[in-house]
């Protein structure tokens, strides 16, 4: 069998594509951000599937590059979530790209959502196969979604997942975005705003974040940085508070889940998940395991693992 599964993946702001080899476990990955103005944060949909129609070729051609082989399936990012009535039009490019391909080359198409591409990225780059035959707690921290699911490995499905807790207004990657633009930092902000909190040497005070339950609440942080930094506050002060509040929100979502479904293992991905200060305060408090830097934003390689692993697991 040929060992040799692509994976696409077209989020609201990368175009990705990759090229798992199930044979040496190795991945090829190449990715683009799409394009938002200075001083903006984020982009409207249209926007999004038009800059994609533009790059998904460019990607794609640096992808296949390096790559000798013949590919035994694709998989591709059909949606958001696993859940019923789950779309965004950016994800149609890569659907209609990975069809295109199905079709021409006569080898099957699997889809997955864009959340459990990120949780298989998490698993892959961590190393930590053995998750994929237990249940365990998974955050999908991002600019477009603050979620924790419990994921169950299934008998057809490579694994499925059911939503435990999530964000009540703003995502926490947004709260990020919306940050480091106040700055005047370049977006997506997330690795300048660690910069910038790094160099921070007060002491931060008074974080108390905002839980329902299990679920959090964001957008009255970004009316505290705000006010911090219009009130005289550092640069590096206030992207350490924005940090901070993130970190205690994340740790108050995982104490409530773990309490309410017993203890399990925890898995962190999405892009603000390659945040350092915040990986390394939970590593600390946690049985956890996170993606890799380059496996935390978005990217195709989770979708192409899970193609991979799908393909295999219905030709035993």
């Amino acid at each position: 069998m040929m060992p040799y599964y692509l994976g696409i993946d077209t989020s609201n702001y990368t175009t990705s594509a990759s090229i798992y080899d199930s044979s040496s476990g190795k991945m090829l990955m190449e990715k683009k951000l799409l394009p938002v103005k200075q001083g903006e944060c984020g982009l409207r949909q249209s926007d999004a599937v038009f800059h994609h129609v533009q790059q998904l070729g460019e990607v794609t051609e640096k992808l296949f590059s390096q790559f000798i082989g013949k590919l035994c399936a694709v998989g591709v990012s059909s949606r958001p979530r696993d859940v019923d009535g789950s779309y965004m039009p950016c994800f149609t490019v890569g659907m209609m790209a990975a069809k295109v391909l199905s079709q021409s080359a006569g080898i099957p198409l699997y889809t997955f959502s864009h959340q459990s591409g990120h949780i298989a990225a998490a698993i892959f780059s961590s190393g930590q196969t053995r998750l994929l035959n237990e249940r365990f707690l998974a955050f999908h921290i991002s600019g477009g979604t603050t979620e924790a699911v419990i994921v169950i490995p299934d008998s057809e499905k490579i694994f499925i997942s059911r939503l435990a807790a999530k964000t009540l207004d703003l995502n926490a990657g947004q709260l990020i975005d919306r940050v480091g633009v106040m700055l005047g930092l370049s977006f997506p902000c997330g690795a300048e705003l660690e910069k910038l909190a790094a160099e921070n040497s007060e002491k931060i005070k008074g974080v108390r974040p905002t839980l329902k339950g299990a679920d959090c609440c964001l957008s009255g942080v970004e009316n505290i940085c705000r006010r911090e930094y219009e009130h005289g506050a550092s640069k590096e002060y206030t992207a350490a508070l924005c940090l901070a509040y993130v970190q205690k929100t994340l740790e108050g979502m995982c104490d409530a889940l773990l309490k309410e479904q017993g203890s399990m293992p925890v898995l962190f991905a999405g892009g603000v998940m390659s945040d350092r200060l915040i990986r390394d305060s939970l590593s600390e408090k946690y049985e956890a395991y996170f993606a890799e830097p380059a496996y935390s934003a978005d990217n195709a390689s989770g979708t192409a693992y899970l193609c991979g692993l799908q393909h295999m697991k219905d030709n035993v």
